[in-house]
Protein backbone atom coordinates (compact mmCIF):
# COMPACT_ATOMS: atom_id res chain seq x y z
CA UNK A 1 0.00 0.00 0.00
CA UNK A 2 2.61 2.67 0.90
CA UNK A 3 4.31 1.85 -2.40
CA UNK A 4 1.56 2.63 -4.16
CA UNK A 5 0.64 5.93 -1.85
CA UNK A 6 4.32 6.95 -3.01
CA UNK A 7 4.09 5.88 -6.68
CA UNK A 8 1.31 8.93 -6.60
CA UNK A 9 3.79 11.44 -5.71
CA UNK A 10 6.47 10.30 -7.46
CA UNK A 11 7.49 10.78 -11.39
CA UNK A 12 8.83 7.15 -12.25
CA UNK A 13 11.54 6.95 -15.13
CA UNK A 14 12.24 4.41 -17.29
CA UNK A 15 15.86 4.26 -18.44
CA UNK A 16 17.98 2.72 -21.68
CA UNK A 17 21.49 2.88 -20.48
CA UNK A 18 22.64 2.31 -23.76
CA UNK A 19 26.31 2.18 -24.56
CA UNK A 20 25.90 5.22 -27.44
CA UNK A 21 22.75 6.79 -26.35
CA UNK A 22 20.69 7.33 -23.07
CA UNK A 23 17.44 7.51 -23.51
CA UNK A 24 14.59 8.52 -20.30
CA UNK A 25 10.98 8.19 -20.52
CA UNK A 26 8.99 9.57 -18.06
CA UNK A 27 5.56 8.47 -17.11
CA UNK A 28 2.82 10.56 -18.42
CA UNK A 29 5.28 12.72 -20.83
CA UNK A 30 7.03 10.39 -22.86
CA UNK A 31 10.71 10.27 -24.07
CA UNK A 32 11.83 13.80 -22.42
CA UNK A 33 16.10 13.11 -22.79
CA UNK A 34 17.89 11.33 -25.76
CA UNK A 35 21.73 12.59 -24.68
CA UNK A 36 25.11 10.67 -25.72
CA UNK A 37 26.34 8.40 -22.87
CA UNK A 38 29.35 10.44 -22.40
CA UNK A 39 31.35 12.30 -19.51
CA UNK A 40 33.86 14.83 -19.12
CA UNK A 41 35.57 15.31 -15.89
CA UNK A 42 38.80 17.12 -14.01
CA UNK A 43 41.08 14.30 -14.06
CA UNK A 44 42.76 15.88 -10.65
CA UNK A 45 39.90 16.38 -8.55
CA UNK A 46 36.61 14.37 -10.29
CA UNK A 47 34.56 17.09 -10.91
CA UNK A 48 31.89 16.89 -13.64
CA UNK A 49 32.77 19.23 -16.74
CA UNK A 50 29.99 18.07 -18.46
CA UNK A 51 27.11 15.13 -19.63
CA UNK A 52 25.41 13.92 -22.89
CA UNK A 53 25.60 16.15 -25.74
CA UNK A 54 28.16 18.90 -24.47
CA UNK A 55 30.83 15.86 -22.86
CA UNK A 56 29.93 14.31 -26.65
CA UNK A 57 31.54 17.96 -28.60
CA UNK A 58 34.93 17.29 -26.42
CA UNK A 59 35.62 13.33 -27.77
CA UNK A 60 39.03 13.54 -28.72
CA UNK A 61 39.56 17.68 -28.62
CA UNK A 62 40.68 17.94 -24.34
CA UNK A 63 43.23 19.11 -22.87
CA UNK A 64 45.63 16.95 -20.34
CA UNK A 65 43.59 18.20 -16.97
CA UNK A 66 40.35 17.15 -18.70
CA UNK A 67 38.85 13.52 -20.02
CA UNK A 68 36.09 12.93 -21.78
CA UNK A 69 34.98 9.23 -21.52
CA UNK A 70 32.03 6.63 -22.36
CA UNK A 71 31.39 4.94 -18.85
CA UNK A 72 29.50 1.99 -20.38
CA UNK A 73 31.42 -0.65 -22.77
CA UNK A 74 29.81 -3.46 -24.91
CA UNK A 75 26.43 -2.27 -23.24
CA UNK A 76 27.60 -2.97 -19.44
CA UNK A 77 29.60 -0.59 -17.19
CA UNK A 78 33.03 0.23 -17.33
CA UNK A 79 33.37 3.23 -15.29
CA UNK A 80 31.00 2.96 -11.99
CA UNK A 81 31.96 6.35 -10.75
CA UNK A 82 31.23 8.42 -14.43
CA UNK A 83 28.02 6.32 -14.54
CA UNK A 84 26.82 7.32 -11.47
CA UNK A 85 27.50 10.74 -12.37
CA UNK A 86 25.98 10.06 -15.41
CA UNK A 87 22.54 8.71 -14.43
CA UNK A 88 22.54 11.56 -11.73
CA UNK A 89 22.81 14.17 -13.96
CA UNK A 90 19.90 12.57 -16.17
CA UNK A 91 17.71 11.62 -13.64
CA UNK A 92 17.94 15.41 -12.06
CA UNK A 93 17.58 16.84 -15.10
CA UNK A 94 14.06 14.97 -16.00
CA UNK A 95 12.57 14.68 -12.28
CA UNK A 96 9.98 16.75 -11.29
CA UNK A 97 12.36 19.01 -8.50
CA UNK A 98 8.62 19.39 -6.75
CA UNK A 99 8.16 15.60 -6.42
CA UNK A 100 9.71 14.82 -2.53
CA UNK A 101 9.77 11.29 -3.43
CA UNK A 102 12.26 9.45 -5.36
CA UNK A 103 11.72 7.93 -8.64
CA UNK A 104 10.95 4.04 -9.46
CA UNK A 105 12.99 3.29 -12.46
CA UNK A 106 13.22 0.48 -14.90
CA UNK A 107 16.26 -0.05 -17.38
CA UNK A 108 17.15 -1.80 -20.01
CA UNK A 109 20.28 -3.89 -19.84
CA UNK A 110 21.49 -5.89 -22.59
CA UNK A 111 20.49 -9.67 -22.35
CA UNK A 112 23.94 -11.48 -21.43
CA UNK A 113 24.75 -9.38 -18.77
CA UNK A 114 26.40 -11.08 -15.85
CA UNK A 115 24.93 -10.71 -11.86
CA UNK A 116 27.91 -8.68 -11.09
CA UNK A 117 27.07 -6.51 -13.80
CA UNK A 118 23.54 -6.37 -12.83
CA UNK A 119 24.30 -5.23 -9.42
CA UNK A 120 26.42 -2.89 -10.51
CA UNK A 121 23.75 -0.93 -12.74
CA UNK A 122 21.26 -1.46 -9.93
CA UNK A 123 23.79 0.16 -7.42
CA UNK A 124 24.79 3.02 -10.10
CA UNK A 125 20.66 3.82 -10.10
CA UNK A 126 20.13 3.87 -6.43
CA UNK A 127 23.33 6.11 -5.66
CA UNK A 128 21.77 8.08 -8.55
CA UNK A 129 18.51 8.53 -6.66
CA UNK A 130 16.20 5.45 -7.56
CA UNK A 131 13.46 4.28 -4.94
CA UNK A 132 13.21 1.16 -6.49
CA UNK A 133 15.14 -0.33 -9.56
CA UNK A 134 13.88 -2.93 -11.80
CA UNK A 135 16.47 -4.34 -15.04
CA UNK A 136 15.15 -5.58 -18.09
CA UNK A 137 16.81 -7.42 -20.90
CA UNK A 138 17.25 -5.34 -24.00
CA UNK A 139 15.28 -7.57 -26.57
CA UNK A 140 12.33 -8.18 -24.65
CA UNK A 141 11.58 -4.75 -23.76
CA UNK A 142 12.60 -3.41 -27.45
CA UNK A 143 9.48 -6.32 -28.71
CA UNK A 144 7.38 -4.41 -26.14
CA UNK A 145 8.33 -1.33 -27.73
CA UNK A 146 7.93 -2.24 -31.57
CA UNK A 147 4.54 -3.47 -30.55
CA UNK A 148 5.20 -7.20 -30.88
CA UNK A 149 2.76 -9.27 -29.42
CA UNK A 150 4.90 -10.32 -26.57
CA UNK A 151 1.80 -12.12 -24.75
CA UNK A 152 0.86 -14.35 -27.16
CA UNK A 153 2.04 -18.38 -27.43
CA UNK A 154 3.88 -17.57 -30.63
CA UNK A 155 7.33 -16.45 -31.65
CA UNK A 156 8.59 -13.00 -32.25
CA UNK A 157 12.59 -12.91 -33.35
CA UNK A 158 13.94 -9.21 -32.51
CA UNK A 159 17.54 -8.39 -33.13
CA UNK A 160 18.20 -5.49 -31.60
CA UNK A 161 21.66 -3.81 -32.92
CA UNK A 162 23.18 -1.34 -30.15
CA UNK A 163 26.41 0.52 -29.98
CA UNK A 164 28.00 -1.75 -27.87
CA UNK A 165 26.18 -4.95 -28.57
CA UNK A 166 23.72 -6.64 -30.80
CA UNK A 167 20.84 -8.87 -28.72
CA UNK A 168 18.79 -11.26 -30.36
CA UNK A 169 15.74 -13.46 -28.99
CA UNK A 170 12.84 -15.39 -29.52
CA UNK A 171 9.79 -14.42 -27.50
CA UNK A 172 7.18 -16.26 -26.41
CA UNK A 173 4.15 -16.09 -23.76
CA UNK A 174 5.80 -13.18 -21.95
CA UNK A 175 9.36 -14.93 -21.69
CA UNK A 176 12.83 -15.40 -23.60
CA UNK A 177 12.84 -19.32 -25.17
CA UNK A 178 15.77 -18.34 -26.89
CA UNK A 179 19.05 -15.55 -27.04
CA UNK A 180 22.17 -14.65 -27.24
CA UNK A 181 24.41 -11.93 -27.30
CA UNK A 182 27.42 -10.52 -28.61
CA UNK A 183 29.82 -7.59 -28.25
CA UNK A 184 29.75 -6.17 -31.71
CA UNK A 185 27.31 -3.37 -32.67
CA UNK A 186 27.95 0.23 -34.15
CA UNK A 187 31.47 1.05 -31.95
CA UNK A 188 33.10 -2.25 -33.22
CA UNK A 189 31.92 -0.80 -36.67
CA UNK A 190 33.32 2.56 -36.06
CA UNK A 191 36.75 0.70 -34.88
CA UNK A 192 36.45 -1.69 -38.23
CA UNK A 193 36.89 2.01 -40.24
CA UNK A 194 39.33 3.38 -38.28
CA UNK A 195 41.48 0.00 -38.35
CA UNK A 196 40.97 -0.09 -42.37
CA UNK A 197 41.58 3.83 -43.27
CA UNK A 198 44.82 3.70 -41.01
CA UNK A 199 45.76 0.63 -42.81
CA UNK A 200 44.69 1.54 -46.57
CA UNK A 201 45.83 5.01 -46.73
CA UNK A 202 47.68 5.66 -43.69
CA UNK A 203 45.70 8.04 -41.99
CA UNK A 204 44.63 8.21 -38.22
CA UNK A 205 40.88 10.05 -38.28
CA UNK A 206 39.17 9.51 -34.68
CA UNK A 207 36.10 8.11 -33.24
CA UNK A 208 33.62 11.18 -34.31
CA UNK A 209 34.98 10.99 -37.49
CA UNK A 210 34.40 7.52 -37.67
CA UNK A 211 30.83 7.40 -36.69
CA UNK A 212 30.30 10.18 -39.27
CA UNK A 213 31.40 7.91 -41.65
CA UNK A 214 29.29 5.37 -40.81
CA UNK A 215 26.18 7.43 -40.93
CA UNK A 216 26.84 8.77 -44.06
CA UNK A 217 27.94 6.56 -46.34
CA UNK A 218 27.38 3.04 -44.41
CA UNK A 219 26.06 0.47 -45.87
CA UNK A 220 25.47 -3.77 -45.55
CA UNK A 221 24.76 -4.67 -48.60
CA UNK A 222 25.67 -4.34 -52.38
CA UNK A 223 22.18 -3.52 -54.05
CA UNK A 224 24.39 -2.71 -57.60
CA UNK A 225 23.18 0.54 -58.25
CA UNK A 226 26.28 2.95 -59.89
CA UNK A 227 25.03 5.65 -56.85
CA UNK A 228 27.71 5.12 -55.09
CA UNK A 229 28.56 7.48 -52.49
CA UNK A 230 31.60 9.22 -51.81
CA UNK A 231 32.75 11.46 -48.68
CA UNK A 232 35.95 13.52 -47.85
CA UNK A 233 37.46 12.93 -44.60
CA UNK A 234 40.44 14.68 -42.79
CA UNK A 235 42.78 13.32 -40.36
CA UNK A 236 46.64 12.65 -39.74
CA UNK A 237 48.83 11.53 -42.55
CA UNK A 238 50.69 8.43 -40.15
CA UNK A 239 53.95 9.14 -42.40
CA UNK A 240 54.44 12.85 -42.34
CA UNK A 241 52.27 13.55 -39.33
CA UNK A 242 50.68 16.46 -41.01
CA UNK A 243 47.02 16.73 -41.13
CA UNK A 244 45.46 15.68 -44.88
CA UNK A 245 42.04 14.87 -46.47
CA UNK A 246 41.44 12.38 -48.53
CA UNK A 247 37.79 10.62 -50.61
CA UNK A 248 36.41 7.66 -49.83
CA UNK A 249 33.47 5.32 -51.03
CA UNK A 250 30.96 3.32 -50.08
CA UNK A 251 32.45 0.20 -51.51
CA UNK A 252 35.53 0.96 -49.23
CA UNK A 253 33.29 1.25 -46.27
CA UNK A 254 31.05 -1.62 -47.15
CA UNK A 255 34.07 -3.51 -46.92
CA UNK A 256 35.76 -2.46 -43.46
CA UNK A 257 32.62 -3.09 -41.65
CA UNK A 258 32.33 -6.39 -43.42
CA UNK A 259 33.69 -8.55 -40.22
CA UNK A 260 30.94 -7.37 -37.67
CA UNK A 261 28.22 -7.50 -39.77
CA UNK A 262 29.47 -10.78 -40.37
CA UNK A 263 29.68 -11.43 -36.84
CA UNK A 264 25.83 -10.37 -36.47
CA UNK A 265 24.43 -12.60 -39.08
CA UNK A 266 26.29 -15.93 -37.80
CA UNK A 267 25.02 -14.85 -34.76
CA UNK A 268 21.11 -14.84 -35.98
CA UNK A 269 21.53 -18.03 -37.85
CA UNK A 270 22.94 -19.46 -34.30
CA UNK A 271 19.50 -18.27 -32.96
CA UNK A 272 17.48 -19.72 -35.89
CA UNK A 273 19.31 -22.74 -35.43
CA UNK A 274 18.03 -23.34 -31.81
CA UNK A 275 14.72 -22.48 -32.11
CA UNK A 276 12.12 -24.78 -31.74
CA UNK A 277 10.68 -25.78 -34.71
CA UNK A 278 6.79 -24.78 -33.78
CA UNK A 279 8.46 -20.84 -32.78
CA UNK A 280 10.42 -21.21 -36.08
CA UNK A 281 7.30 -21.75 -38.44
CA UNK A 282 5.89 -18.79 -36.50
CA UNK A 283 9.31 -16.79 -37.83
CA UNK A 284 8.51 -17.91 -41.14
CA UNK A 285 5.17 -15.84 -41.15
CA UNK A 286 6.10 -12.62 -39.69
CA UNK A 287 9.63 -12.47 -40.04
CA UNK A 288 12.19 -10.76 -38.65
CA UNK A 289 12.19 -7.38 -36.59
CA UNK A 290 15.35 -4.99 -36.50
CA UNK A 291 15.70 -2.30 -33.73
CA UNK A 292 18.92 -0.06 -32.43
CA UNK A 293 20.73 2.23 -33.93
CA UNK A 294 22.46 -0.28 -35.85
CA UNK A 295 19.15 -1.57 -37.71
CA UNK A 296 19.61 2.06 -39.56
CA UNK A 297 22.85 0.64 -41.20
CA UNK A 298 21.65 0.95 -45.04
CA UNK A 299 21.19 -2.30 -46.40
CA UNK A 300 21.21 -4.59 -43.18
CA UNK A 301 17.37 -5.89 -43.58
CA UNK A 302 18.28 -6.98 -47.21
CA UNK A 303 21.65 -8.60 -46.02
CA UNK A 304 19.48 -10.74 -43.45
CA UNK A 305 16.67 -11.33 -46.00
CA UNK A 306 19.67 -12.61 -48.41
CA UNK A 307 21.36 -14.71 -45.94
CA UNK A 308 17.91 -16.27 -44.07
CA UNK A 309 15.43 -16.19 -46.67
CA UNK A 310 13.06 -14.70 -43.72
CA UNK A 311 10.91 -11.65 -43.66
CA UNK A 312 13.10 -9.04 -41.85
CA UNK A 313 11.31 -5.78 -41.07
CA UNK A 314 13.74 -2.36 -39.53
CA UNK A 315 10.83 -1.12 -36.75
CA UNK A 316 9.55 2.41 -37.13
CA UNK A 317 11.92 4.33 -35.04
CA UNK A 318 14.42 1.87 -34.07
CA UNK A 319 16.75 3.99 -31.95
CA UNK A 320 14.31 4.64 -29.06
CA UNK A 321 12.52 0.80 -29.43
CA UNK A 322 14.01 0.30 -26.17
CA UNK A 323 13.01 3.08 -24.05
CA UNK A 324 9.10 2.82 -25.53
CA UNK A 325 9.11 -0.55 -24.46
CA UNK A 326 10.52 0.00 -20.66
CA UNK A 327 8.04 3.03 -20.57
CA UNK A 328 5.44 1.46 -21.68
CA UNK A 329 5.44 -0.95 -18.24
CA UNK A 330 5.70 2.03 -16.38
CA UNK A 331 1.95 1.61 -16.79
CA UNK A 332 1.67 -1.72 -16.96
CA UNK A 333 3.18 -3.15 -13.79
CA UNK A 334 1.39 -6.81 -14.06
CA UNK A 335 3.91 -7.03 -16.89
CA UNK A 336 7.36 -5.59 -15.63
CA UNK A 337 6.82 -8.27 -13.25
CA UNK A 338 6.28 -11.15 -15.59
CA UNK A 339 9.47 -9.80 -17.40
CA UNK A 340 11.67 -7.80 -15.01
CA UNK A 341 15.43 -9.74 -14.18
CA UNK A 342 15.19 -11.42 -10.64
CA UNK A 343 17.74 -9.39 -8.13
Amino acid sequence: MLHKILGWFSNDLAIDLGTANTLVFIKGKGIVCNEPSVVAIRRDNKKLIAVGSEAKKMLGKTPYDIVAIKPLKDGVIADFDATEVMLKYFISKVHNRRSFVSPRIIIGVPSGITQVEQRAVKDAAQSAGAREVYLVIEPMAAAIGVGLPVGEPSGNMIVDVGGGTTDIAVISLDGVVYSKAVRVGGDKMDEAIIAYIKRRYNLMIGDRTAEHIKIEIGSAFNTGSNDQRVMEIKGRDLISGIPKAITINEAEIREAITEPVNIILETIKVILENTPPELAADIVDKGIVLAGGGALLRGLDLLIREATGLPVIVAEDPLTAIVRGVGKMLDELDLLKRVAINL
